[in-house]
């Protein structure tokens, strides 16, 4: 549910910005529903596309942005700069409801870690990676909105549906704006392509311990999990094709999305604390510092972000309907699930020795013939 609403929204941006500099006449979602059919394509050539695709957009998108923040943030823009206060507010409290949606900026680092068996060194390489994401992501925003607060009013960035490219411009003139179509174009590519990868394997390693059909185990001939890929692929289709991304939603979009996002950080790190607790010596490819400290600080930040998600109270009541309903129905299906294909309790604690043979490759095969022996 959050990369198909994440993902759609990234590629609605996209649209939105080549109609912005170009006011083409082309409804927004067409270039969406191309450059998606592009990415499933990459996709289903297997991960050493992904990767180089990846490496290469990851680099520009970060790289364009650094430049930009910093050209802006030291006035070297050839556009004219505006003096206008840089603080918003009045107090501290007013940015609240501005947190689930800069908290935006900082989801995803996690999506490598299904193919982290495919990364040298991932020991070390995936816990040192997603940490230095999350520090050159917060670097890199704080000079871009320096930037902004040099070349752009408040009041026109506010009122844009595409204040990237409105900044661009205001910057460098054209060169500006066609710099953030392509940054635009990098970080559509960038989330999409990535959480395409991201949730077929999830899907794959979860129906590999049948908590989901095994039909997401399938491979192409590029080893590729064609079902996910697809899958995903197509629900981020349908989602721009009816125009569920246009710019007047995109905002509401992103905070039921994040939302969902919170609530599974919340559940991450309780399950931190519960196997610090259950099982303290169990291996462990990464050890959390400061023992319960940053779980802790990450409960209570989230649930405080769900909170404050919208300064309305009757925006935030949606937000909260909405999601709710929708956790409603995923916990309905995750209860008949256990009932009638796993056959287990729901709340029992797997064994952590059944727990590390779910690694092999082997597992599902052996738990169809335990079924098969129960069955007779």
């Amino acid at each position: 549910m959050c990369q198909a609403i994440a993902g759609s929204v990234e590629c609605a941006m996209f649209g939105n910005a080549i109609n912005t500099a170009f006011n083409t006449g082309i409804p927004s979602s067409v270039y969406c529903i191309i450059l998606l059919v592009i990415l499933i394509a990459a996709n289903l050539r297997g991960i050493d596309i992904f990767a180089k695709v990846q490496n290469v957009v990851a680099y520009g998108l970060i790289g364009s942005l650094i430049i930009m923040g910093l050209i802006g943030m030291f006035g070297l823009g050839t556009g004219e700069k505006v003096v206008q206060q840089m603080d918003l507010t009045n107090g501290f409290s007013d940015s609240f409801a501005y947190l689930g949606l800069a908290f935006f900026l900082f989801i995803g680092c996690e999506f490598v870690i299904p193919i982290s068996r495919n990364v040298k060194n991932e020991r070390r390489n995936i816990p040192l990676g997603m940490v230095l994401s999350l520090i050159i992501i917060c670097v890199m925003q704080i000079f871009v909105v320096i930037g902004m607060g040099r070349y752009t009013r408040w009041e026109d960035l506010a009122e844009s549906v595409s204040p990237h490219i409105l900044y661009g411009t205001s910057l460098l003139g054209f060169v500006g704006t066609l710099w953030m179509i392509l940054v635009s174009i990098f970080a559509v590519i960038s989330t999409v392509n990535s959480c395409i990868s991201f949730l077929s394997y999830m899907c794959a390693g979860m129906a590999k311990i049948n908590l989901m059909p095994e039909f997401f185990l399938k491979k192409n001939k590029h080893g590729a999990y064609y079902v996910g890929v697809l899958l995903i692929g197509l629900i981020m289709i349908a989602v721009n094709a009816t125009g569920l991304s246009t710019s007047d939603s995109l905002s509401f979009m992103i905070l039921v999305a994040i939302v969902f996002w919170m609530v599974s950080y919340v559940v991450s790190n309780i399950n931190v604390l519960i196997f610090r607790k259950r099982m303290p010596k169990a291996p462990r490819t990464f050890k959390v510092p400061l023992g319960p400290v940053i779980p802790i600080i990450g409960i209570i930040g989230n649930i405080f972000m769900i909170w404050n998600i919208d300064g309305d109270p009757a925006v935030r009541n949606l937000i909260l309907t909405i999601d709710g309903i929708i956790f409603v129905l995923l916990a309905i299906y995750a209860a008949l699930w256990c009932k009638f294909k796993i056959k287990k309790p729901m709340f029992k604690p797997v064994e952590i020795h059944e727990v590390m043979a779910m690694e092999n490759s082997l597992y599902l095969e052996a738990h169809r013939k335990t079924k098969k022996k129960e069955g007779k």
